[in-house]
């Protein structure tokens, strides 16, 4: 609701002389809220928003314009767009019922035009949003989102934000090598496993990661080691000499988290994961 004043002035005979000062209130028929489908976001993942729109008033707003920002942020004299719009995935509904696609341009800002609100209704659209290059990822990070409703009807700008977070969480992947590649029998073999964390957190005992591997053909005199530590058979790993079935224990491997890094030009973030190897050595 706001209130506004308003005062007149009289002018006579080389006089003035001004009224009393009056107040009303202007009641707003019209609200804005947006919403993440959900409140944490990590690398290369797609983000579903939803844009409600509800007018409590008995006249429509026809042919709104709607202006999503995508997330962008300053960075020294550039701007960053953490954002990109998935082409085709818009999906907007009046009262519920699916209507036509509107003309979309993805920007950056996405803008939707076209938007139709009826009296006493409201309109909801969805759509896709994918983080790209420039989306921060360290631990408390976030992305805030918004939106700017605009139209002939609408005396002042309407918006709504919507704020998600980085995930905390490990994102580990995992490579194999061997060395050497050729080989004969009952001579001595090293696989290698390479072991990544892209995550911005730790991957802890307390994830109880675990690497397993049957070797065919069957390794004997079987040696393991970790970070360069060489490790126990029965403590830290199982072997099974008979199936070639190599385990390691829950909560054996361990991994640093990545470290991010921004371009202070171009705004691009860089992923330094972080490591661990695994080695098995053995004979064929």
């Amino acid at each position: 609701m706001a209130t506004f004043t308003n005062q007149a002035t009289l002018s006579y005979n080389n006089n003035v002389t001004s009224s009393n000062i009056v107040t009303g209130e202007l009641l707003e028929v019209l609200s804005a809220t947006k919403t993440a489908v959900m409140d944490t976001y990590a690398a290369n993942e797609t983000v579903t928003y939803i844009i409600n729109i509800v007018n409590t008033g008995p006249v429509a707003f026809p042919d709104l314009t709607i202006s999503d920002d995508l997330g962008a942020y300053a960075l020294e004299s550039t701007t960053i767009v953490p954002l990109t719009y998935e082409e085709g995935s818009l999906r907007y509904f009046s009262n519920g019922i699916l209507q036509a696609p509107p003309s979309v341009s993805a920007g950056p800002p996405l803008t939707i035009r076209g938007i139709n609100l009826p009296a006493g209704g409201n309109v909801a659209l969805l759509y896709n949003v994918r983080l790209n290059i420039f989306a921060p990822l360290g631990t408390n990070d976030t992305i805030t989102n918004t939106a700017t409703i605009t139209g002939a009807r609408v005396s002042t700008p309407i918006t709504a934000s919507e704020t998600i977070m980085a995930a905390s969480e490990a994102y580990l992947t995992i490579s194999k090598a061997i060395s050497p590649s050729t080989v004969t029998e009952r001579e001595p073999v090293t696989y290698t496993f390479v072991i990544q964390n892209h995550g911005n957190t730790e991957a802890t005992a307390a994830t109880r990661a675990t690497v397993t591997d049957t070797f065919d053909p069957i390794l004997s005199n079987m040696k393991v080691s970790f970070n360069g530590v060489a490790w126990t058979e029965g403590l830290q790993y199982t072997y099974d000499a008979a199936t070639g079935l190599f385990t390691t224990a829950a909560g054996e491997i361990t991994v640093p988290a990545a470290s991010y890094t921004q371009d202070p030009v171009t705004g691009v973030i860089s992923v330094t994961p972080g490591v661990s190897v695994l080695s098995v050595s053995g004979t064929l």
